[in-house]
C-alpha cells in the first residue's frame, strides 16, 4: 500500500495527447509534472506486454525525477492482425510516430488479409496498463480494456493515435469524433485509472 496519498507526481509520457488525457483524469489538487519539466527523454521499451512496459517507464522516469510516476502503456489490438499492432501501436507510427501513417498501416495489412474487410465488422480493442512507481513505495498497477470495431475510413480530428479508426462498442461513431468528454468516460484509460483513483 502506499504509505499515503500521492499530492505531487510526474506523469511519465513525452506523448502530449496522451499527457492531457492522463491530466484530466487526475485530481485537480494534484501537483502535476510533465517529463518536459525535466527534459526527460524516453525510456527504451523492451517490456513484452503493456504491463511491462508501462512499468519501464514509470520506474525510469521516477528515479530520474526523485518523484512518484504514474505511467502508462497503450495500444490498439486487431483481431485479424493477430493482435497488431499491440505494444508496437506507436512504432507503426514510424520514428516521427505520425499516426496517419500508422492507421494506413492498419488498412494495408487487412486489405492484405482480405480484401473485402470494409464489409466485414473487424474486432479490435484498445488496452492500457498504468503503474504509479516511486522509490520506498508499493508498485500499483492497473489494466483497462474497451472492446470495439475497426472504422473502415479515418473520421474525427479529436483525440489522437488510433482513435479516428477505432468504434467502440454500441456506439456509432469513433473515438476521433467524440467529444473528449464523452470518451474520457468509457475509454481504456479511464477503466484502468478508475482502479487506481483511491490512491490520490
Amino acid at each position: 500500500m502506499l504509505k499515503k496519498k500521492i499530492t505531487k507526481i510526474l506523469v511519465g509520457t513525452n506523448n502530449p495527447g496522451k499527457l492531457k488525457e492522463i491530466k484530466d483524469l487526475l485530481p485537480k489538487n494534484l501537483k502535476i509534472y510533465s517529463t518536459s519539466d525535466f527534459k526527460i527523454k524516453s525510456p527504451l521499451e523492451n517490456g513484452k506486454t503493456f504491463e511491462e512496459n508501462s512499468l519501464i517507464k514509470a520506474r525510469y522516469f521516477s528515479k530520474k525525477s526523485k518523484l512518484i510516476c504514474l505511467s502508462d502503456d497503450s495500444g490498439l489490438e486487431v483481431n485479424a492482425l493477430d493482435g497488431n499492432p499491440g505494444i508496437y501501436s506507436a512504432r507503426w507510427g514510424g520514428k516521427k510516430g505520425d499516426f496517419t501513417k500508422a492507421m494506413r498501416r492498419v488498412f494495408k495489412e487487412l486489405d492484405r488479409k482480405n480484401k473485402n474487410w470494409k464489409n466485414k465488422k473487424i474486432k479490435a480493442r484498445f488496452i492500457c496498463a498504468l503503474t504509479i512507481y516511486g522509490s520506498g513505495q508499493k508498485t500499483i498497477s492497473s489494466v483497462g480494456i474497451i472492446e470495439g470495431h475497426i472504422s473502415p475510413y479515418m473520421k474525427g480530428k479529436n483525440g489522437f493515435g488510433y482513435d479516428p479508426i477505432f468504434i467502440p462498442k454500441g456506439k456509432k461513431i469513433t473515438f476521433g469524433e467524440m467529444k473528449p468528454s464523452e470518451k474520457y468516460k468509457i475509454d481504456h484509460r479511464y477503466k484502468a485509472f478508475k482502479k487506481i483513483k483511491k490512491f490520490f
